[in-house]
């Protein structure tokens, strides 16, 4: 016979934790997320923010996916600016750092960082869009704008 498994959600990775005004996202580099340099291949930042900005929203009490089957709507990336500053390499521990810098009625923006201890490898800006289930701009749900603005104000309380 054999033990019992533990549920797949006790396993998962942490979503983060918010300090300072900002979410912090760990991540470590696999084989799989280097190029043929032994560096990390640069659209994988995207997908660390990507990760980082996905966990956030969770660690909030946000479900994109209730919202996407509820038929309320999903976030876009409608801009992205994104600078490489130095490499991360195989088994680095990463630290993506997300802060909230303006909450509209329909957008979110948000500077991102990747560091490796004090370095900082690669910095963003994002802004998404909250779109209705037939691709038009839609006003957010408020209870999210006051998560939002709960991260940068200090009175954050997940749900």
């Amino acid at each position: 016979m054999s033990a019992p498994q533990p549920a797949p959600a006790n396993l998962l990775p942490g979503s983060g934790v918010f300090a300072g005004g900002a979410h912090h996202f760990p991540v470590r580099v696999y084989f799989e997320d280097t190029d043929a340099g032994g560096i990390v291949y640069h659209a994988n930042y995207l997908r660390f923010m990507e990760r980082a900005r996905s966990d956030m929203l969770r660690l909030l009490g946000i479900s994109q996916r209730g919202a996407l089957d509820a038929g309320e709507g999903a976030y876009a990336v409608s801009s992205l600016s994104i600078n490489y500053r130095a490499p991360a390499r195989l088994d680095d521990e990463l630290l993506v750092i997300s802060r909230m810098t303006g909450v509209g009625g329909a957008t979110v923006s948000i500077a991102q960082q990747v560091m490796r201890g004090e370095t900082l490898l690669t910095d963003g800006a994002v802004t998404v869009a909250f779109l209705s289930a037939q691709g038009r701009p839609k006003r957010q749900p408020k209870d999210w704008v006051a998560r939002f603005t709960s991260i940068t104000t200090g009175e954050l309380s997940p749900q």
